[in-house]
Order: structure tokens, then sequence, then C-alpha cells
């Protein structure tokens, strides 16, 4: 007997595709940042931050569920603006201590950021309320990993 395959137009697969893609990871990852300080903590210091530097962004980076990278030393960073997505990829990597072969990726609400991009972009496009960006890693290539 052959699997049963579904058209790619089909109705149940666009549903699917369109749930993966609006799903986001704050939605589907606990954070220990968020569990840890209550919003009205995050918002004033995430204020605070922009006020004091506003040329640098304050990122909160965690290990995404599932993921057999191990926990960064700190999960707290404040990166300069026009840093891009690839050297901050570079900063990650040495602080995990990955050999070159090793995978790394990052999630920003369940997508994939371009390593062109910069921190100030992606900040722009994704900080939340409490005025952080918050950024999953894994060394899987789809989150939440296998």
């Amino acid at each position: 007997m052959l699997p049963v395959c579904f058209p790619v137009n089909s109705f149940v697969f666009r549903r699917i595709v369109s749930f993966a893609l609006t799903t986001s990871t704050s939605a589907i990852m606990k954070w220990a940042y968020k569990e840890e300080n209550n919003f009205e903590k995050r918002r004033a210091e995430g204020d605070k931050i922009r006020r004091k530097y506003p040329d640098r962004i304050p990122v909160i980076v965690e290990r995404a569920p599932k993921s057999r990278l191990r926990d960064l030393d700190k999960k707290k960073y404040l990166v300069p603006s026009d840093l891009t997505v690839g050297q901050f990829y570079f900063l990650i990597r040495k602080r995990i201590h990955l050999r070159p072969e090793d995978a790394l990726f990052f999630f920003v609400n369940n997508v994939i950021p371009q390593t062109m991009t910069t921190m100030g972009q992606l900040y722009q496009d994704h900080h939340e309320e409490d005025l952080f960006l918050y950024i999953a890693y894994s060394d899987e290539s789809v989150y939440g990993g296998k």
C-alpha cells in the first residue's frame, strides 16, 4: 500500500505551513529570563538601557528546547546596533565553544535571520514590548529540534 500524500495546494498542507510560520518563538519557548523577571522589571530595565545606550541593542539569548548545545554562561547581551547577525553568531559560537564544523542556528520569532542583517534592524523588526530582542539558538535548523 502506498502512503497517502497531500497535493501541494491542499487546504491541510497550507494550514500546517501557515501555523508553522505564524507561531512565534516566544509563544513556544519558555524564556527563563521572562520567568525570572516580571514584565514591569524587564520593561524598566529595557527602557533604562535604551535611554543610556541608544546605539546598543539589549538582547536575551537562550538555548532552544531540545537543543544539544550547552547553555551560555550569561543570557543578557548589549550589542552595537551596527553589528551584523553573522558577527553575533561568531561571538556566541565562541562563548559556547563550538567547533567550526558544528552547526548553530538562531531563531527570532521562529525565523532564522539573515547573517547580513544588522542587529539594529533585527531589533527594530522583532523586539518585544519589554524592549528586549529575544534570540533562541540551536544545533538544528528547525525550531524545537527533533
